[in-house]
């Protein structure tokens, strides 16, 4: 069996490691934990290609601890009963105890009761956890396992660090490559090492005499994916699309809108959050936006992607450049906050319908001003709960038809706040 490139370049040392200095530069407090054998359990968290893997094997050599390596993708609780058991043993009287370090792959794909089951082992000492992860131990690793393990942040490689690891391939397997081509690979790799090994690798074994960017296209079609939609990648780019769309910034929210559909995300899920950003970050401004994104959400089901794509980016743009205000949304919110947290009184008299006798002799709809019957359609009357009586919830801003907006609703204002409003026909009702 042909061991691939990047598994016969592992590194066996910190020194021969290539990036995270902040954790195995020389000096550094994970190095040496890590060399004088305290390190402890600890989870790594990061994206691919970056050392998760070898960070282990390295932290088990130097601690003389045998390696229990499993994945959590396939590994279930009888595997771990297993290793804690033989932990629990020792290596023999041949040998005397050793420690044991529990090394799981992509730990965040383990679910509660899983991790639940390493706690105790963990707790007492019969194993030492190192996890890796590429989801945010924050969401994907049950709290009591956390806190007894460290957390340490792995990062994508410079494209500094992903030359030299380039050059330590290309010395191990030669091959004529063209300066193009390298920064192809670089480019194409996504700060992932392990990609960019096995890019190198696959040109390689088909590129006929140099490797050149066309041979490089010819063979990776694709750049190294970093995203997955129901990972924290998936929140954070649409967090990066929302606030750079409430940002203003249009070039950079139509980037995050094409990095979001080019690795796959639903377009309808997309479609919603863009009507949600018109509601939340433009609102009154320009009420065209919510028409034009909800457009472009109909324009995705009629004709699909990928042409459905343009269309979420026109609304994009034009949120990105639309005036913007949170008036509406700040008003709806406090307007919730009194309906949780004021009593519930009945609605008043002179707003309640009366269709029945009985409900006419009891008041409903008497005293309604009915709006028409006034100078301009406006007359000053309590329309709130009496708790509730003089409660403002919607400040219209200055930007875009909101100012309109804003002129308008002192004009209401000072109506309400009258008291020599004429009556035309204060006996009419709804």
């Amino acid at each position: 069996m042909t061991v691939p490139l990047a598994a016969r370049l592992r590194p066996t040392t910190f020194d021969e490691f290539f990036g995270q200095t902040h954790l195995v530069g020389p000096g550094t407090a994970f190095r040496r934990a890590a060399e004088s054998g305290k390190l402890g359990s600890i989870i790594l968290w990061g994206p691919p290609g970056v050392g998760k893997t070898t960070l282990a094997e390295i932290v088990a050599r130097l601690s003389g601890a045998k390696l229990e390596k499993i994945s959590a993708v396939t590994a279930g609780v009888a595997e771990l009963r297993r290793i804690t058991e033989e932990a629990r043993k020792g290596d023999g009287p041949l040998f005397g105890p050793r420690p044991t370090i529990l090394f799981i792959d992509e730990i965040h794909r383990f679910n509660k009761s899983q991790q639940d089951a390493i706690l105790p082992f963990v707790e007492d000492g019969t194993v030492t956890l190192i996890g890796a992860t590429t989801e945010n131990p924050s969401f994907e690793v049950n709290p009591a396992l956390r806190s007894r393990a460290r957390v340490y942040t792995l990062n994508h490689l410079s494209e500094d660090e992903l030359r030299q690891v380039l050059a330590r391939g290309m010395a191990s397997l030669p091959a004529d490559l063209t300066s193009e081509a390298e920064e192809l690979l670089l480019n194409l790799s996504n700060g992932d090492a392990r990609s960019l090994l096995n890019m190198y690798e696959l040109v390689r074994s088909v590129a006929e005499g140099e490797i050149t960017v066309d041979a490089v296209r010819n063979v990776i079609h694709d750049r190294a994916a970093l995203y997955d939609k129901n990972g924290e990648e998936h929140y954070n780019l649409i967090s990066a699309l929302h606030k750079t769309v409430r940002g203003s910034d249009v070039d950079a929210s139509l980037y995050w809108l094409a990095r979001m559909l080019e690795n796959g995300e639903d377009p309808l899920y997309l479609a919603r959050r863009i009507v949600r950003m018109a509601n939340e970050d433009v609102g009154l401004a320009d009420p065209m936006a919510m028409l034009v994104c909800v457009a472009a959400r109909d324009t995705v089901q009629f004709v699909g992607m990928p042409e459905g794509a343009l269309a979420l980016a026109e609304a994009v743009a034009y949120l990105a450049l639309a005036p913007k205000s949170n008036a509406i949304y700040a008003a709806y919110k406090a307007a919730v906050n009194d309906v949780k947290n004021t009593r519930h009184d009945g609605v008043p008299l002179h707003l309640r319908n009366a269709p029945t006798g009985l409900m006419k002799e009891l008041g409903y709809g008497k005293g309604y001003k009915y709006a028409h019957d006034f100078e301009g359609g406006l007359v000053g009357q309590n329309n709130l709960p009496e708790a509730l009586l003089g409660r403002k919830y919607f400040e219209p801003t200055d930007r875009g038809r909101e100012a309109k907006y804003r002129e308008r609703m002192a004009e209401i204002r000072s109506a309400y706040q009258s008291t020599e409003t004429s009556e035309v026909n204060p006996e009419r009702s709804s």
